[in-house]
C-alpha cells in the first residue's frame, strides 16, 4: 500500500517510517510532488492535521496522513501549544523556540508539560483521527544531541533523560507521536 505522510519533516518521516509494517510504501510531500505551502489555519492541532491530510486528497487523490504536534506547557496556560512550531516567530527556528521557553520558565517552579500529536487519516474515503500524548517536564537547559525541536529541553515522566538523549527507538515507545502513530499502524495493520 502507498500511504503519504504529508510533510517535509525529513526526522518525522525516518522516525514514523521505522514504525510503519514492511507492506506500507511511505511517501513524502516531495515524493508526490507537492510543493506549495499547506496553510496550517486552524486553531487545534486536530484542525491543522485535517487540513493538510484533506488537502493532499482531494488535489493528488492519495491516501494520506499528517499529524500536528504541540508542546503544552502548564505553566504558561498551555502555550505554545498550536504554535509550537513558530513559537519564537518566523522564520521556524527550534533553536529560538527552545531558548524563548526556557526564558518563559525563568524561576518558574511548576515545569510540567506534555507534547501531544494529532493525526488525520484519509483512507478509501473514510476519515480516522488518532492522538497521543507523552507527559514531562521542561529541563531548565538543553540536554543531549539527538532529536529535533523541543527534544532536548523535554523529559518525560519517569525517566531520567531528556527526549534528545534517547535513541530513536527509545523514543517512539514512549513518544507523543509514537503513541499515536501506534493507533495508526493498529487500524493499517487490520486492513494489511
Amino acid at each position: 500500500m502507498k500511504l503519504v505522510f504529508a510533510t517535509n519533516n525529513l526526522n518525522k518521516l525516518a522516525e514514523v517510517q521505522k514504525m510503519l509494517p514492511d507492506s506500507i510504501e511511505l511517501l513524502s510531500l516531495k515524493d508526490i510532488n507537492c510543493l506549495e505551502d499547506i496553510a496550517e489555519t486552524a486553531s487545534t492541532l486536530e484542525g491543522n492535521a485535517q487540513i493538510k491530510a484533506n488537502h493532499i486528497t482531494n488535489n493528488y487523490n492519495y491516501n494520506c496522513f499528517a499529524d500536528d504536534t504541540g508542546l503544552e506547557v502548564d505553566a504558561l496556560n498551555g502555550e505554545p501549544g498550536v504554535y509550537s512550531a513558530r513559537y519564537a516567530g518566523e522564520p521556524a527556528n527550534a533553536e529560538n523556540n527552545m531558548q524563548k521557553l526556557l526564558h518563559s520558565l525563568e524561576n518558574e517552579a511548576n515545569r510540567q508539560a506534555h507534547f501531544r500529536t494529532s493525526i488525520c487519516l484519509n483512507l478509501n474515503g473514510e476519515q480516522h483521527l488518532f492522538d497521543g500524548v507523552c507527559k514531562g517536564e521542561i529541563l531548565e537547559s538543553k540536554q543531549g544531541e539527538k532529536g529535533f525541536g523541543y527534544d532536548p529541553v523535554f523529559k518525560p515522566e519517569g525517566h531520567e533523560i531528556s527526549f534528545a538523549e534517547m535513541s530513536a527507538e527509545e523514543k517512539n515507545k514512549i513518544s507523543h507521536r509514537g503513541l499515536a502513530i501506534q493507533k495508526l499502524v493498529d487500524l493499517l495493520s487490520t486492513l494489511a
